[in-house]
C-alpha cells in the first residue's frame, strides 16, 4: 500500500475510468433487431456489396461503446490529429480537471447525516476504550 501511494497515477485513473465505462456498456448487452441488423440496408445494397457508406453502418458502429480517450480513427486521421497516445490524452484530461473542476457543495442534510455517523463511531470507540480500561 505504501508503494501504491508513492506511485499513484492520475492518468491511469482516467484511463481506468474510460475502460470501466466501456465494460459497463458491454455488460448492458447489444440490442439485436431488424433495425440494428440493418435489414433494410442489406435489402437495398444487396448481400456481398459495400455497406461502409450506408448511414446505418455509421449510426450503429459506435453502439458497443464510446470511449473518450481511446482513438478509433483511421491511422492517417490519427496522425494528422497529432498522433497522441492514450496516456497523452489522459494527461490532458488530468490537467483540465485540476484546473477547472469545481467541487460541489455537500447538501446540508447529507453533511449532517455524515457527521452523525462519525459522531456515533467516535462514541462507540470511546465506549469500548472505557470498557477495556
Amino acid at each position: 500500500m505504501v508503494e501504491l501511494g508513492m506511485t499513484f497515477s492520475m492518468e491511469q485513473l482516467v484511463i481506468d475510468n474510460d475502460m470501466i465505462s466501456m465494460f459497463k456498456k458491454a455488460m448492458e448487452g447489444v440490442v439485436i433487431d431488424d433495425k440494428t441488423l440493418a435489414i433494410d440496408s442489406i435489402k437495398e445494397v444487396g448481400a456481398g456489396n459495400d455497406f461502409i457508406g450506408q448511414p446505418t453502418t455509421m449510426e450503429y458502429m459506435g453502439i458497443q461503446s464510446k470511449p473518450h480517450l481511446f482513438n478509433r480513427e483511421m491511422l492517417g486521421d490519427w496522425r494528422n490529429a497529432g498522433s497522441k497516445d492514450v496516456v497523452e490524452i489522459a494527461h490532458e484530461v488530468v490537467k483540465d480537471v485540476i484546473k477547472n473542476h469545481k467541487v460541489l457543495e455537500i447538501p446540508a442534510d447529507r453533511l449532517k447525516a455524515m457527521e452523525d455517523v462519525v459522531k456515533r463511531a467516535d462514541e462507540d470507540y470511546a465506549k469500548t476504550q472505557q470498557e477495556e480500561d
